[in-house]
């Protein structure tokens, strides 16, 4: 059963989070142990997110230095393989642009139906760290738009070179992401929606948002999506406040703003484990009201926060 069928089955507000593959060199244990911390919930489903390759130079022991691609967390499509199997869960690894040529992509598409995985979240995906500015890979996709589209041609048993596959098989079914404080490089939320429109006419079925901390921005992002014509779930996407740093990390890395109730109170604490129980309660109502205005699934960014995503799934499930 796709995402966008289980999310609108439920009674109630279906319960999603996402996971970050291993390093490379190290085992899938770890995942498992946050699956089953939160599996009380009934996940509806569990992302898995993808990462491009970078560039590193590694110390050749002579004085020298060579240029050298890694890939610090590979194995996103066999983990989402293993969480399916393993848990009997629908998964929704990442397709990304960023890093990938459109063979790339077709590679991975044919995998992931040769697994029985046919939920997508597409992304345009992050630039490489020496990037100052976003750059496909020759002959990649520029824009999640873009992989939406390639997406489609497949589903319609059509490859990159233009040849018709011999036999076509479940079409893939996929979300795409959108930023109710606007993703960092559009010049206003306007024409970010404008794109987001795009992609639901690309085919779409769902988007998931960036983390955020104040529902004000949300109800306004989504009255104004609705306003342009996007009528796909817009589910949010909810990130527990943990640390400290996170007070100028967060809004650093992702572009939103901390709202200046929950900053107040945080500047009154002295450690993590003071910040992580202001998180978590912070998130409880923030879920609460969105649970209230009828929200079709929460989403959670559980990257390192497991113990908090708990503790925020208890006060609201």
């Amino acid at each position: 059963m796709s995402v966008i069928d289980k999310i609108g089955q439920r009674g109630k507000t279906a319960f999603s989070f996402e996971l970050l593959p291993p390093l490379k060199g190290n085992n899938i244990d770890k995942l498992y142990d946050s699956i089953d911390a939160l599996w009380e919930f009934e996940p509806a489903y569990i992302n898995i997110t993808d990462h491009r390759s970078e560039y590193v130079f590694k110390d050749m022991g002579n004085g020298t230095y060579t240029r050298q691609r890694l890939r610090r967390r590979p194995g996103s499509v066999a983990v989402a393989a293993a969480i399916k199997n393993k848990y009997d869960i629908t998964v929704v690894p990442h397709v990304l642009c960023s890093g990938f040529t459109r063979e790339d992509t077709e590679y991975e598409l044919l995998d992931l139906q040769f697994l029985g995985i046919y939920d997508l979240l597409v992304l345009r995906g992050d630039k490489a760290p020496d990037e100052k500015t976003f750059t496909p890979e020759k002959k990649g996709n520029a824009h999640a738009l873009d992989l939406a589209n390639q997406i489609q041609d497949f589903n319609k048993g059509i490859f990159v070179d233009g040849s018709q596959m011999l036999v076509t098989k479940t079409p893939f079914n996929f979300g795409v992401a959108c930023y109710p404080e606007k993703h960092e490089e559009a010049p206003n939320l306007e024409r970010d929606i404008y794109w987001l429109k795009q992609k639901q006419e690309a085919g779409a079925q769902y988007a998931v948002t960036q983390l955020f901390y104040d529902n004000t921005k949300y109800f306004s992002f989504v009255k104004m999506a609705r306003e342009a014509g996007v009528t796909i779930p817009i589910i949010p996407g909810i990130k527990p406040l943990s640390k400290l740093s996170q007070l100028t990390v967060i809004p650093k890395t992702f572009k939103v703003d901390l709202p200046k109730e929950l900053v107040c109170e945080a500047l009154k604490l002295h450690s993590d484990e003071e910040i992580k129980q202001l998180g978590i309660e912070w998130g409880i109502q923030q879920c609460k009201e969105l649970i209230k205005a009828g929200v079709p699934s929460l989403h959670f960014y559980a990257l390192g926060a497991t113990d908090s995503v708990k503790g925020i799934a208890k006060g609201i499930y």
